[in-house]
């Protein structure tokens, strides 16, 4: 039987943070949470977006429970400050869904120094999460859903470049980034294991759903080639995505699903991954490899100065 969003449980007395809530499918997720009665925060860079994103939820939703906090993914002290928010508050965290992102731009790096969407993408939500740990740990069974891409599949891992230095590649580089939001997952998977902690980490990918990602960032370069780049992209959601509020069913599966495994990669099971049911999917061999992603995360944990202390719980 295909699985919906009605298939959805009640989620009455759970607390969501979702990133990028503001639109697309981080919109979509948070709705159909609220929907079903959790509590959402909708991290979000632009908070007046955010308060439409909470009026628009409110008026399909009469009575969500939603919060808007801002968060900057590409700056480290953003997200820290959020994390710090979010700590001061004490509630138990039940459910993360990393899900912002940026795709395709051109050469930029971070206040921090690091390549604007390995930063955002990647470095940004390890940190979030890393931070948000001791509310995840004080849920009775949290879950971290991180958004990834059927793209990562034209990423790879070069620890010797992990910034492009030599020689960038917009899509390449959505690639890394995107292969490095999976193996993030599942190496989070991994760690809690070993640790004998009950979280649930896991990963989704939209297929080719219609979002601003495919506009906004490749639009970034400016010119007559950055509006050929942003009308490819208009063209592409037009003919051939799918909607957003479809886009968004594999993150909903892998945060509410009662069977999903940790460390399961979600998306749509058929046509090459862009359409049909949504269920647990498979990877290519890079978005598998433990001993890179074991390093990668080590990696991260060095670059932003975020630790993961995973703890079983007493008793």
């Amino acid at each position: 039987m295909s699985w919906s969003t009605s298939d959805i449980p009640q989620l009455d007395g759970r607390r969501a943070v979702v990133t990028g809530a503001n639109g697309g499918l981080g919109l979509q997720t948070a709705q159909e949470l609220a929907r079903r009665g959790a509590h959402v925060t909708l991290a979000v860079r632009d908070v007046s977006k955010g308060a439409k994103a909470v009026d628009r939820i409110s008026k399909e939703v009469p009575g969500a429970s939603l919060a808007v906090e801002t968060l900057d993914l590409s700056k480290l002290a953003s997200v820290r400050a959020f994390a710090a928010r979010e700590i001061s508050g004490g509630a138990p965290l039940d459910l993360l869904v990393n899900n912002a992102g940026i795709m395709a731009t051109p050469p930029r790096v971070t206040e921090d120094g690091f390549e604007l969407q390995f930063g955002t993408n990647h470095l940004g939500h390890f940190a979030l999460t890393g931070l948000l740990l001791p509310l995840l740990q004080a849920a009775d069974a949290p879950r971290v859903v991180t958004v990834s891409s059927v793209m990562h599949k034209v990423g790879t891992i070069d620890f010797d470049d992990l910034n492009w230095q030599r020689s960038y590649g917009p899509w390449r580089a959505y690639g890394r980034s995107k292969l490095s939001n999976l193996l993030f997952a599942r190496e989070l998977q991994a760690r809690a294991d070993a640790a004998g902690v009950p979280l649930r980490s896991l990963s989704s990918h939209p297929g080719y759903s219609s979002t601003h990602l495919q506009t906004s960032g490749p639009g970034m370069s400016g010119g007559i080639l950055g509006r050929l780049n942003a009308w490819g992209g208009r063209v592409g959601n037009a003919l051939i995505a799918t909607k957003d509020s479809y886009g968004a069913q594999p993150s909903l599966y892998a945060a509410t699903h009662p069977e999903v495994p940790g460390g399961a990669f979600v998306g749509p099971t058929r046509l090459m991954q862009t359409r049909g049911p949504i269920g647990p999917v498979p990877s290519n061999a890079s978005g598998r490899d433990m001993a890179v992603a074991s390093r990668l995360f080590d990696v991260s944990e060095e670059l932003t100065g975020v630790s993961f202390d995973l703890q079983p719980a007493a008793g």
